[in-house]
C-alpha cells in the first residue's frame, strides 16, 4: 500500500509574525485545495513569547519584562495559554477536518496527530507517552486552568516523559481544516518564563514556579547528551512520518507565496490592534 505523501516545509527561525502568518496561509491554502495537507518546523528570531486566542494581555502579561528581555509578541490564532518560545523545535501540522485517517473530535484527532510527536520522542530515547486526565478533579482542571503559563499542566494526550509534560499543543479548526501547532522544548529558562506574567503576590509566583519543576521538563534536562536543534528536527520528522503513516516530500515556498504571507504578516500579525485585542 503506497503511503499518503504530505508537503513537508522547515523554514527555519523567522519573525513572530511570519510564523503565525504562515500557518494561517497553509490552512488557507489547504482549505482552497491548492496544497497536500502539510507539516512546518520553524524557529522563532528573536526568542518570543505568544499568548492563546483568548487571553487578556493586560491582565496576564508583564509587558515590561517582555521588553526587558527583547522578546518578541504576538497572538496566536489558536487557543491555550502562554508559551515562551526560545530553544525550542516548533511544528504545524495542516490537514483537512474530512481527512479518512482525521476523528471527528478535537481530543481524538490530538491524540492522532500527537502520535508524530510522541515517535519524535522515541528516536531521541525518550520514553514518551501520553497524558490522559485520570480524576473528575483533573478533567475539571483542563476546563478551568489557573495559571496563564502554558506548560504548567498536561492536558488531554499531551506528552509526557517521567510524570512531565516534555511539549504542549494548541488546536484551531477553520475552513474546514484542523491546524495544530506545538512546541518540542530543548531546553528552558525557568525564571524568565516566569518574569512573563503577572501574579497577585510573590508567594504566588514562588508557588506556581516551584510546582512547574514537577509539572514539566525540558528535553535536554532527561538526556545526558544534550539534543541540537538539527538532531530534533531529523528525529522528528521520522517520528511524524511513522507516527502518521506518511512520507514528507520538502518544500519550499514561491515568491508570490512567500509575499502573500508576508502581507499577512504586516497587516494581521504585527499589528497592535491583534495582538492585544483583549
Amino acid at each position: 500500500m503506497t503511503k499518503d505523501v504530505w508537503r513537508f516545509i522547515d523554514s527555519g527561525n523567522c519573525s513572530p509574525a511570519f510564523n503565525m502568518a504562515m500557518d494561517e496561509a497553509l490552512l488557507e491554502w489547504h482549505s482552497a485545495g491548492k496544497i497536500p495537507p502539510t507539516i512546518r518546523f520553524y524557529g522563532w528570531d528573536p526568542p518570543t513569547l505568544s499568548v492563546g486566542y483568548f487571553q487578556k494581555v493586560e491582565k496576564e502579561i508583564n509587558m515590561d519584562a517582555v521588553k526587558r528581555y527583547g522578546l518578541g509578541f504576538v497572538r496566536r490564532p489558536t487557543g491555550g495559554r502562554g508559551v515562551l518560545h526560545d530553544k525550542e523545535l516548533t511544528y504545524s501540522v495542516i490537514v483537512s477536518e474530512d481527512h479518512p485517517e482525521m476523528p471527528k473530535t478535537v481530543t481524538e484527532a490530538y491524540r492522532v496527530i500527537s502520535e508524530g510527536v510522541l515517535e519524535g520522542f522515541k528516536n531521541l530515547g525518550l520514553d514518551a507517552y501520553f497524558s490522559i486526565p485520570r480524576s473528575e478533579e483533573e478533567k475539571q482542571g483542563l476546563k478551568d486552568p489557573r495559571s496563564a503559563v502554558c506548560f504548567d499542566a498536561p492536558s488531554w494526550y499531551e506528552l509526557v516523559v517521567e510524570g512531565r509534560k516534555v511539549a504542549g499543543s494548541a488546536q484551531t479548526r477553520q475552513k474546514g481544516v484542523i491546524l495544530q501547532h506545538g512546541s518540542i522544548l530543548l531546553d528552558i529558562n525557568e525564571d524568565m518564563l516566569f518574569d512573563l506574567f503577572n501574579y497577585s503576590n510573590d508567594r504566588v509566583r514562588e508557588r506556581m514556579q516551584r510546582a512547574f519543576k514537577n509539572k514539566a521538563v525540558a528535553t535536554n534536562a532527561l538526556r545526558e547528551i544534550p539534543v541540537t536543534i538539527e538532531e530534533a528536527r531529523i528525529a522528528f520528522k521520522k517520528g511524524f512520518e511513522k507516527g502518521l503513516n506518511i512520507e514528507l516530500e520538502a518544500y519550499t515556498l514561491n515568491e508570490e507565496e512567500f509575499q502573500y504571507v508576508e502581507r499577512i504578516a504586516k497587516e494581521k500579525y504585527s499589528s497592535d490592534e491583534w495582538n492585544y485585542k483583549r
